[in-house]
């Protein structure tokens, strides 16, 4: 057998963990090491060499795009189609788990998954008529707790009332929530994820299915795994017991653990190897044993140049709680790294911006070049400075086409054609586009679906038929009704896109949308056109892991979810779901640090290296260490995203609430070797730029002085050159920019 297309491409330790004979592995992949190459191989290996069938192998990441990408290349390297094989994330395998099992779980057939909107919208609606204050209790406080307490596998009943003194509401709202939910067919994110894990626990036979279909389970992202997921992994591969002979195979890093604010918990993958001990089953006559669990660490980087990748070992070598790792590269030292003491924001994004204009000006692409900061707020002077040079950008993670509002209500029309029972679609869309249904009438379904323990569908046809609403009412909610129920007698012939089109047109929602006749509006009625290209694009090409709940699966146990509707709505809340950024068009990239992770640059510029800012104040201020620690490697992160060239901006003034205040510099800046950087402005006395004044005929001037100028306006001085006759200033002039001046013939005022 030819196995030298899977194994050629490999440096030795990536060798090493593609051909691991270990029950369990554990893949150290430091920044840039090719650790989806790794996946990738270690897939094509089992397939190929140890004869696996890829329906018996599960893997899993975090996003859809990762995993279509891995799909993609595990087609590409072995020449064939994997439609049998379980490639996704979580959220979309527990999804699929959910639809082929659907009454083990306790679920409806048609069940319909919620996103954080429609969630919010049942919390409010819960605690109005429970009379709870959304002032002094934020219902997005309450889907918080909800959310967190499914995300550690917290039932209501898990959870002890005397915990919570003074806060019993929440249990309250938690409890109706569940019920509603149950009772009307609702699935909110985290519980796909603990439904799925209580139907292995709570279904021997389901979970018995599976260990017995799946010997090897890959992980992508293992540091990000949160206590829900961990579990869900556990209890599937056996949660230590020898006789389930699956092998688990996990890849992550440690030191790119950034996302404990959202759950993920970073001793998961240090706990790795004592939590998957199991016996090996990779046992023969002739061969020895081999290794229960085995850590392999991937260090040589194909990404950024020496002194980059020094720099970050610097850094991250202060944190204390490490599986340990140092990046390396056969590549040359390249660039020092280049750190600008700004005097402020103003004057941090004028030099960033200049930065990027000279690289532009020497050939380079916009989209070469990403602007990292550690809060989101920070992104408006950039932007400012930007807009005003005439330099299209993008903020990497504004609203991704399926959470845009236009589009919410089209699929909230077509949720409730697919389920009645859904009250999130019913709320959303009763009323909009604006047909004379009031929210007092709303309230009076929704009180009187509480009290007959009905959905608002069914509450509302009970009300007409009752004669409970005023004629003006019951004409608009029975114009609303038939509509619905018009658009559901469709000619069945027509396609996933023609449905699509209908609903838009009978709904006139795009007449709705585009009422206020200017280019926002335009873009939301292109939105909507937009819509039913997707659905044909959808129709012709279908998803991956929707396509694969009916194939692949054992007769008795494939769903009847084979409409095209239901599927589209699936599709479109798992992808709106996930909030990752659009496709990139020319420009250059702003983005926080924690979008960053798994992106790369030729030029990166990472802003506001400073105490409170970054590190944040909350992990200064907190007495767990660890806080302090996953911000050092969030800066890791940031530093390991430039390939080859990295500067480090910081503002020795910053405008916080409306004022100015001193800020002193990042101790991780601290932390990077002198011998690794050039100071564009020295940083050894952090007064001195703070005192620098010239004394000339004309009086003295100061860096952050206002002044004015007879041609160029108002600005702000920004740096101060020589003395005397010589003397000149730099302003930033609101608008005319930066200009240097000769003092003495300036005429300041």
């Amino acid at each position: 057998m030819d196995i030298s297309q899977i194994i050629d491409p490999l440096n030795k330790a990536q060798r090493q963990a593609v051909c691991s004979e270990a029950q369990n592995t554990l893949v150290l992949a430091g920044a840039g090491s090719g650790k989806t190459r790794v996946l990738v191989h270690r897939i094509a290996w089992l397939v190929q060499v140890e004869n696996i069938s890829p329906y018996g192998i599960m893997a899993v990441t975090f996003t859809n795009k990762a995993a279509g990408e891995m799909r993609f290349r595990i087609e590409n390297l072995l020449k064939m189609p994997l439609r049998n094989m379980w490639v996704g994330t979580f959220h979309g395998l527990a999804h699929r788990l959910l639809r082929a099992h659907w009454k083990d779980a306790k679920l409806v057939e048609n069940f319909q998954i919620i996103d954080s909107d429609d969630q919010l919208r049942l919390i409010k609606r819960i605690m109005k008529e429970q009379g709870i204050d959304d002032k002094k209790h934020p219902p997005r406080e309450v889907s918080w707790f909800i959310n967190e307490c499914k995300d550690n596998g917290q039932r209501v009943e898990h959870l002890s009332p005397t915990e919570f003194y003074n806060r019993e509401y929440l249990l309250d709202i938690y409890a109706q929530y569940e019920d509603l939910c149950q009772r009307t067919g609702m699935v909110d994110f985290a519980e796909l994820l603990l439904r799925a894990h209580e139907l292995w626990l709570y279904q021997p036979h389901v979970l018995k299915h599976y260990q017995q279909r799946f010997g090897h389970i890959l992980v992508d992202e293992f540091q990000d795994t949160n206590t829900i997921q961990y579990a869900w992994l556990k209890v599937l591969s056996g949660n230590n017991l020898p006789a389930t002979n699956i092998s688990t195979f996990v890849v992550g890093d440690d030191d790119q653990s950034i996302y404990g604010w959202r759950g993920a918990k970073i001793a998961h993958i240090r706990e790795f190897t004592e939590d998957f001990t199991a016996q090996s089953h990779k046992t023969d006559a002739t061969k020895k044993t081999a290794p229960i669990a085995e850590t392999i660490r991937l260090e040589q980087n194909y990404r950024s140049t020496g002194n980059i990748l020094e720099a970050a070992n610097s850094v991250i070598a202060h944190n204390t709680e490490r599986l340990g790792k140092e990046l390396w590269t056969q590549d040359s030292d390249g660039d020092l790294l280049q750190i600008y003491r700004a005097f402020n924001e103003i004057d941090e994004a004028a030099y960033v911006i200049s930065q990027l204009e000279k690289y532009i000006d020497q050939g380079g692409k916009r989209n070469n070049i990403a602007i990292l900061y550690r809060s989101n707020a920070q992104s408006q002077p950039y932007e400012y400075e930007l807009v005003k040079r005439g330099i299209p950008y993008r903020v990497y993670g504004g609203l991704r086409f399926y959470d845009r509002a236009e589009i919410k209500d089209a699929l909230a029309y077509m949720r409730l054609l697919s389920n009645r029972q859904d009250d999130a679609a019913l709320e959303r869309i009763i009323n909009t586009p604006t047909r004379g249904i009031g929210q007092r009438t709303v309230d009076n379904i929704r009180q009187h679906a509480k009290q007959k323990q009905l959905n608002l569908w069914h509450s509302a046809l009970e009300m007409l038929a009752d004669k409970a609403l005023t004629s003006r009412a019951a004409s608009a909610v029975q114009k609303f009704i038939d509509l619905i129920e018009e658009l559901s007698i469709q000619d069945d012939e027509l396609t996933l896109a023609e449905q699509v089109s209908a609903v838009i047109e009978a709904t006139m929602l795009k007449e709705f949308h585009g009422k206020e006749n200017s280019e926002r509006a335009q873009a939301k009625m292109e939105n909507l056109d937009e819509l039913v290209n997707a659905a044909k694009r959808f129709d012709d090409q279908g998803d991956p892991l929707l396509e694969a709940v009916r194939e692949g699966l054992a007769q008795d146990e494939t769903p009847q979810y084979t409409n095209p509707m239901a599927e589209f709505l699936a599709h479109a809340a798992l992808e709106g779901g996930e909030g990752q950024a659009e496709e990139w068009q020319e420009c250059v990239q702003l983005m926080s640090l924690h979008s960053a992770k798994g992106l790369e640059f030729e030029l990166v510029f990472l802003g506001g290296l400073e105490q409170g800012l970054f590190p944040h104040k909350n992990a200064l201020q907190s007495s767990d260490p660890s806080r302090l620690e996953e911000e050092r490697r969030l800066c890791y992160v940031g530093i390991t995203r430039a390939r080859k060239q990295l500067h480090i901006t910081h503002a020795q003034m910053r405008t916080i609430y409306g004022r100015s205040e001193p800020c002193r510099s990042s101790q991780f800046l601290t932390e990077i070797p002198a011998s690794l950087v050039t100071q564009v402005r020295d940083i050894a006395n952090p007064l001195m730029d703070n005192s620098l004044v010239n004394e000339s005929d004309e009086g003295e001037v100061s860096i952050g002085q206002l002044v004015n100028h007879k041609k160029f306006g108002d600005g702000l001085v920004i740096d101060v050159e020589g003395s005397g006759a010589r003397a000149r200033v730099q302003v930033n002039f609101d608008d005319y920019g930066k200009r240097w001046l000769m003092l003495h013939i300036a005429n300041l005022l």
